[in-house]
This record gives C-alpha cells, sequence and structure tokens, in this order.
C-alpha cells in the first residue's frame, strides 16, 4: 500500500507543477492587449485598451459563448466570431486590392494575380506590428477600411437581430457598447491571424483553419498528434498487462448470503435528504425541457414551433439555463450522496447536520433560481457590467453564473467539505481496514472543496487566455479530475459496506484507480487549451498525457462484466439491480462517450478542424449525461434503496434506462454525428468559418438532420419522464412513511 501512496502523492505532485508551469507561461506569453490600435501613418487610434476590455465585458453581458463562440468555445448555432471576423476582413481586402488594380472581384482574376494579391493580404495580416515599448499595434489604412466593413456588418447582426444565428432583434442597442463589442471581436481576430514575435504561427498557434491567410495546422500540433496516438497503444497495452495480472489478487472474501444493509437504521440526516432528490428530479425536468427548446432553436431560429420566445427567452438564456442546470443537479446528486452516506462512514450522527443540510438545501434553491434571474437580467441588458458580472451572465460556459453566486457555492462546498470530512475523519481514526479508502475519500471531498474556488482565480478585466486557464480547472479538474475520484471512492465504499468486496481491496483499487486517473487527467487538462492564446507547451503536454485520459476507459468492457457478474452472484443482489444498471451504463458511456468521442476531438489535428462543431456537442451529451448524469441517477437509486422498505415495482425504472439510453444513441447517431461529420469535412476542405457558416447550418441535407434529432429526444425525453416519475413518488412514500414514524 506504501508503494501505491507514493505513486499516487508524486503523480499529483508532478502533475501540478507542469500545469502550474504552463499556466505561467500563459501569463507570460499571452497575446498582448495594446493601449492604442493606430492607423499606420496619419496615427488616428481606432480603439483603446479600455474599448477592447470593456467590450469583452459587453460580449460577457449578452451570453459570451452561449452566443457563437470565440477561438472555437461557445455555442454552435451562430458563427465563431473570430473566425468569421478574419474571414470577412481577408475577402474585403483580396475584393479592395483586385477592384483597385484590376477592376474585377478576386474570385476572377488569374492564379498569377491571385497569387499576388493573396501574399500582400497575409505580409498585411500576419505581420505583427505590436510595439511593445509603445504598447500600440499599427495597421494599414486598407485594413482600417476592412475594420470599418465588419463593424457595420456585425452591428447589424446585435442589434436588428438575425434569425439564422438564434440572435433576436435588440440584443444589443447601445451605440458605444456595440462599438467597444466590435474592438473586443478585432482584437480576437488579430492574435488568431498575426503571428507571435520571431514565430511562424499566430498566437493561437494557426487556429482557425484559414486558407486564405495562410492559417494552416503547425507542425508541433501534427507532431504532438501523432505521438499522443503512439502513447495511448502503448499504455493501453501496459495497463491491459496490469489489470489481467493484478485484477484478481484482492482479500478473498466470502460474499454473504442476505443482504448485511437489511435493517440498517437510517439517521435523521438521511431523512433530511430526501427533498433534495424531489428538487434534483425538477431540476432534470426542467434542464430537459430548456434543452428541447435550445435544440428547436436552431431550426427556426427565433421561434418554438411558431411560438415567439425569443424576445423573452433567447437562445443565449435557454442554453445557458439548459448547460447550467445540468452541472446544479449532476452536483446536487453527488453532494447529497455524500452527506446520505456519512453516517454510515462513521456510524454516528453528528450534532448540527440536519441543520447543515437543511441549509444547504436553502441555499442550493437560493443560488439556483438567483443565478437564474440574475443571467436573464444581465443578456437582457438591465444591469451594467459590473453588476452584470458578479450577479448576471459571466458569458462563459459552464460556468456562466455571476460571481457573487459563485462565491455563495463556495461557501456551501465548504460547509459540505466540513459535514462529510469530520465523518470520515472521525472513520479513520477507528484505524480499522477500511483506513486507507476513506483516506482517499477524504483526499478527494476536500479537493472538491478547493479546486472549485479555481473559477475566482481571475477579475472582471482579466484577458481571455487567462480566463479559459482558469476555467477548465474548474471545468476538467473539479467535474472530471476530483469529483471522478470521489464517485469511485463512493462505489468502492458502498461495495464494501454490500461485503461484496473487502474494505482493504477497495482502498488499494481505488487509489490505484485515482493514480491512473489523474496521471492523464491533470495535465490533461491544458487539451482544451490548445488553441486560446496558449503557448506551444500546451499543445505538446497537452496532447500527450490527455491521451492518457482515454487508457484506464479502454477496460471498461471488464468493469461492465464485473458488475453483471456481480448482479447474478447472489439472489439478495437483484434488489440493487436497477441502481447497478445505471452504474454499468456509466461505463458503457465513459468508453463511448468519454473514451471513442473525446478522444475523436482530443488531438490536436482533430480538435484544429472540429473545435466548436457538432462533434463537440456529440463528446458532450454522451460524456456529461451518459457518464455523469447516469453516475447521479445510480446515487439517487442507490440511496433511495438503502431508504425504502418495500420491493420495488420495476416497470418505470426498466422503461427510463432503456428510454434514456437508446434515445441518447439515437439522439447521436441521427443529428449529432452526422452533422459534425459534415461540418468537420467542410472545416478541413474549405475553412473553419464555412463549417460554422449559416448557409451550411440551414442546407436542407442539415436541416433535415437536425429534424431528425427529434426522434432521439422524444424517446429520451420518455426516459427522464420516467425517471422522475419514479424518483418523486418513491420519495414521497418514503416522506409520508417518515411522518409516520
Amino acid at each position: 500500500m506504501r508503494k501505491t501512496w507514493i505513486a499516487f502523492i508524486s503523480v499529483v505532485t508532478l502533475s501540478f507543477i507542469a500545469l502550474i508551469w504552463v499556466g505561467t507561461e500563459v501569463y507570460q506569453t499571452q497575446p498582448p492587449i495594446p493601449e492604442k490600435v493606430v492607423i499606420k501613418k496619419s496615427g488616428e487610434i481606432i480603439y483603446t485598451k479600455e474599448d477592447i476590455q470593456t467590450g469583452q465585458n459587453v460580449w460577457e453581458s449578452i451570453g459570451g459563448m452561449e452566443v457563437g463562440s470565440i477561438w472555437g468555445h461557445g455555442s454552435y448555432v451562430a458563427p465563431d466570431w473570430t473566425a468569421d471576423w478574419i474571414h470577412k476582413e481577408a475577402i474585403y481586402l483580396l475584393n479592395h486590392w483586385s477592384k483597385t488594380e484590376f477592376q474585377v472581384l478576386y474570385d476572377s482574376l488569374n492564379v498569377e494575380r491571385k497569387a499576388a494579391i493573396k501574399a500582400r493580404l497575409i505580409n498585411d495580416i500576419k505581420t505583427n506590428t505590436f510595439n511593445a515599448s509603445t504598447n500600440t499595434i499599427t495597421i494599414s489604412k486598407e485594413r482600417f477600411a476592412a475594420i470599418k466593413s465588419n463593424v457595420k456588418h456585425y452591428t447589424s447582426i446585435f442589434s436588428d437581430g438575425k434569425e439564422e444565428y438564434a440572435i433576436p432583434k435588440g440584443a444589443l442597442t447601445d451605440s458605444v457598447k456595440l462599438e467597444q463589442l466590435n474592438a473586443f471581436l478585432f482584437w480576437t481576430s488579430w492574435a488568431a491571424s498575426t503571428n507571435r514575435p520571431n514565430k511562424d504561427y499566430t498566437y493561437t498557434s494557426n487556429w482557425p483553419h484559414e486558407p486564405l491567410i495562410d492559417n494552416v495546422i503547425t507542425k508541433d500540433s501534427v507532431i504532438w498528434s501523432g505521438l499522443s496516438i503512439v502513447l495511448l497503444l502503448l499504455f493501453i497495452g501496459i495497463l491491459t498487462f496490469y489489470y489481467l495480472r493484478n485484477h484478481e489478487k484482492g482479500d478473498v472474501i466470502t460474499k454473504p448470503n442476505t443482504d448485511p444493509l437489511t435493517g440498517m437504521k437510517l439517521v435523521r440526516s438521511q431523512k433530511a435528504i430526501l427533498k433534495y432528490f424531489i428538487v434534483i428530479s425538477l431540476l432534470i425536468g426542467l434542464q430537459v425541457v430548456l434543452g428541447i427548446i435550445t435544440v428547436h432553436y436552431t431550426v427556426e431560429g427565433q421561434a418554438f414551433f411558431g411560438i415567439d420566445l425569443a424576445s423573452f427567452l433567447p437562445y443565449s438564456i435557454t442554453r445557458t439555463w439548459h448547460t447550467q442546470l445540468a452541472v446544479f443537479w449532476i452536483a446536487a446528486t453527488w453532494l447529497s450522496t455524500g452527506l446520505f452516506l456519512a453516517p454510515m462512514i462513521s456510524g454516528k450522527e453528528f450534532k448540527y447536520q440536519v441543520f447543515g443540510i437543511n441549509f444547504l438545501f436553502v441555499a442550493l434553491l437560493i443560488i439556483v433560481l438567483g443565478s437564474m434571474l440574475g443571467e436573464w437580467l444581465g443578456v437582457h441588458q438591465f444591469l451594467d457590467l459590473t453588476t452584470n458580472f458578479f450577479f448576471g451572465h459571466q458569458g462563459y460556459e459552464y460556468m456562466d453564473l455571476g460571481r457573487f453566486w459563485q462565491l455563495f457555492l463556495g461557501i456551501g462546498l465548504i460547509l459540505w467539505v466540513f459535514m462529510v470530512g469530520r465523518h470520515i475523519v472521525y472513520a479513520i481514526r477507528k484505524n480499522d481496514a477500511s483506513k486507507q479508502l476513506l483516506t482517499i475519500l477524504l483526499i478527494s471531498v476536500v479537493a472538491i472543496g478547493m479546486f472549485f474556488f479555481s473559477g475566482l482565480m481571475y477579475g472582471e478585466n482579466s484577458s481571455l487566455p487567462v480566463i479559459n486557464y482558469w476555467r477548465w480547472w474548474l471545468v476538467h479538474l473539479w467535474v472530471e479530475g476530483f469529483f471522478e475520484v470521489f464517485a469511485t471512492v463512493v462505489i468502492a465504499f458502498i461495495f464494501s459496506k454490500m461485503e461484496i468486496i473487502s474494505a482493504r481491496t477497495a482502498g488499494r483499487v481505488s487509489i490505484a484507480s485515482a493514480t491512473i486517473f489523474l496521471a492523464g487527467g491533470i495535465i490533461g487538462t491544458l487539451h482544451h487549451l490548445y488553441y486560446s492564446g496558449t503557448p506551444v507547451q500546451a499543445i505538446a503536454l497537452g496532447a500527450t498525457f490527455s491521451a492518457l485520459e482515454v487508457v484506464p476507459l479502454t477496460l471498461m468492457g471488464f468493469e461492465i462484466k464485473e458488475s453483471w457478474t456481480l448482479l447474478k452472484s447472489k439472489p439478495w443482489m437483484q434488489k440493487y439491480k436497477w441502481p447497478i444498471f445505471f452504474f454499468i451504463a456509466v461505463s458503457f458511456w465513459n468508453f463511448i462517450g468519454a473514451g471513442v468521442f473525446g478522444f475523436l476531438i482530443n488531438p490536436p489535428i482533430a480538435l484544429y478542424y472540429i473545435q466548436g462543431l457538432n462533434t463537440t456537442a456529440v463528446h458532450a451529451h454522451t460524456a456529461l449525461f451518459g457518464v455523469y448524469g447516469m453516475l447521479g441517477m445510480g446515487f439517487i437509486l442507490i440511496c433511495l434503496r438503502f431508504y425504502s422498505n418495500r420491493i420495488w415495482e420495476s416497470k418505470k425504472l426498466k422503461r427510463a434506462f432503456w428510454f434514456l439510453n437508446i434515445g441518447l444513441i439515437a439522439m447521436v447517431l441521427f443529428s449529432l454525428l452526422p452533422i459534425g461529420i459534415i461540418q468537420a469535412y467542410t472545416s478541413i476542405t474549405q475553412g473553419y468559418s464555412f463549417a460554422r457558416d449559416a448557409e451550411l447550418l440551414y442546407s436542407p441535407v442539415v436541416q433535415t438532420l437536425k429534424w431528425l434529432r427529434m426522434i432521439g429526444d422524444i424517446i429520451f425525453s420518455i426516459g427522464i419522464y420516467y425517471f422522475c416519475w419514479f424518483t418523486i413518488s418513491e420519495t414521497i412514500y418514503n416522506y409520508k412513511r417518515k411522518k409516520i414514524n
């Protein structure tokens, strides 16, 4: 066991050293925000630093990443504003020079003249004119004319609305804010089209793919992609050998003939958890309804089957609430499971535990409803920019809620860590066979509380590369890292309590699993940051280590087989059939959603072309719901199973399970994946901006595929209905039984 702990500590320590080192490089080599952008020779000031930074705040206030994307991060309906700006600017300049010199449009020129004008464009766009001594960017007067043309175009979109982009009329009408928003969009395009000093690639490593300015994939991206695939194959072989050699070496244990947890005495704090399950079920239902509205906006743009919803609930709001509620209900499920299991861990009820549970419940309601209201007010421009940052819409996918709500949630997490942690510490002091298992559980609990605060490491005027760096600490490390360790240990603890695995073996396996996962997971955070204004080290380390995240997922077949064997091992195990079925589904979607579809967009050579396309949505749905959502549902069912004193009528759960899984498969295969493949082909062959253009997304083939998604959505929604129906009815039954007792 000592060697296992040494490996765990070494992996975590060295990984964070590497991650923090890249972070320091992000701060030092990020694209500069100049004090002034001026026209060459005349010195006329176009934009100031304040314009660009305030423009970023304006972009955040209208929904930020929920209205199109920047540098590939965000939603899928509107364009990627960076790629779109670059392409339109390039087309303007090419046509301007062509008409000036040859009196025809660029496309009408012969090959030689096209080459000459394109070379002029590349020189004008890609030459870095940032002067560090004066902190200014200088642009040509021709480029200024292109900028003015773009400003007119985007001002019209955000003020007059555009149905194809699901942007309603009057989304932004303040002329000063519109000018500042355009300043920010210009800066993001400048960073993505201008070479780094003394380098032959841009600040975003030549992303997006734009043939007109020779933005093509870099040698580093190709080399590290190849190496990541080689390492993936190597470590799959090593881990498979290790697994087959060691997985039978646990302590021999005779499985009991009856359920060891029958007649378990539930304390007041566990009974107080019941109300969480009702609220979680309602949040699941609301999230699905918002998802239906959101995806329908991709077809009609401003309406829902002819009903005008966009003026009140624009796409930016419905998508914000849809993704945010997913994080809320999944996190609430896992956190309530921790509170439910805490007395089982310690064997006692601690003072004020019920009060803490009730306080967290009220806080959860306030945070969910308050943040949703704040986001609605922010997007509708009822808040000034600073108030919006604290109480409205921060503009960043999966962490849209205002800073005040983040702080409130952080305080709640500290309380949760204390409430669960004191039970674990009490149990560890018993120094029995479960000590190692409980120690890694305590580490994961503390990490969940601690790493949430990484989302507070940037400020209102922090730059985009810095914000993205810390954002993925939260989204990746908090959710995909330490929450996953927590889930692994919780399942191991439950199985040890059911006496189907020894506590000692559960501890050893949990520590080893955490070590293997975090070996790729911590540094693998950087795979989200390949093309976000970050240095090339992000590509090298991100590609290498994120490939290792896929390695343990290749063994999910063994895990499914063992779970199935476990279910058949003793008759009393049938009592836990549906929780175990949901855990089996987690293993399946871990391999498909996180493994196959995750690696589909993981190597730099893949992400360069398909970042922010529907291939990303495939991974998001199959991993977020398929893995974390199914796991959360399994946790609810296992807690209710411990609590309930009656035999479950399984018809609702059977329908819920199969409708959810079949619906998710249909959603992906009939719609999301085919659209993603069409976009990927377009991005590779023509350029990234074409893959996000309304002409493609509203073409007859893609529109048909969007409508076909209804098949999967309807099946999936039926599954949600049955799950929520069962959960609420079972919870109410037990709540009434609690009142009687």
